[in-house]
């Protein structure tokens, strides 16, 4: 069975970094569609950023501030946070597809088959 582990979250002041990692046990990324997605309390989750086809998607909110990137030695993908604001608190999931069920809504939670727990990110103004 895959699972995805998120880490790296926690507290960090307004304008700092945060990098969020993700790992998969049971599979490998090299050939699936990944996203990240965030959840803020009483609210949907939403798309965050995406790598599928070996481009990056970003939602409008986090474009020029965040970014996604994935190593494939370490089977890895990574979120890299800067100019971090307090609306970016959330929690944050690793969401991951197979390339080849992957239809092109990246920014669709729907897309995904395989979901992290999540890991908690505040940031305080």
């Amino acid at each position: 069975q895959v699972q995805l582990v998120e880490s790296g979250g926690g507290l960090v002041q307004a304008g700092g970094s945060l990098r969020l990692s993700c790992i998969p046990s049971g599979r490998t990324f090299s050939n699936d569609a990944m996203g990240w997605f965030r959840q803020a309390p009483g609210k949907e989750r939403v798309f965050v950023a995406a790598r599928a086809g070996g481009s990056p998607y970003y939602a409008d909110s986090v474009k020029g501030r965040f970014t996604i990137s994935v190593d494939n030695a370490k089977n890895t993908v990574y979120l890299q946070m800067n100019s971090l604001k307090p609306e970016d608190t959330a929690v944050y999931y690793c969401a991951a597809v197979p390339q080849s069920y992957y239809s092109g809504s990246y920014y669709s939670a729907r897309e995904y088959w395989y979901w992290g727990q999540g890991t908690q990110v505040t940031v305080s103004s």
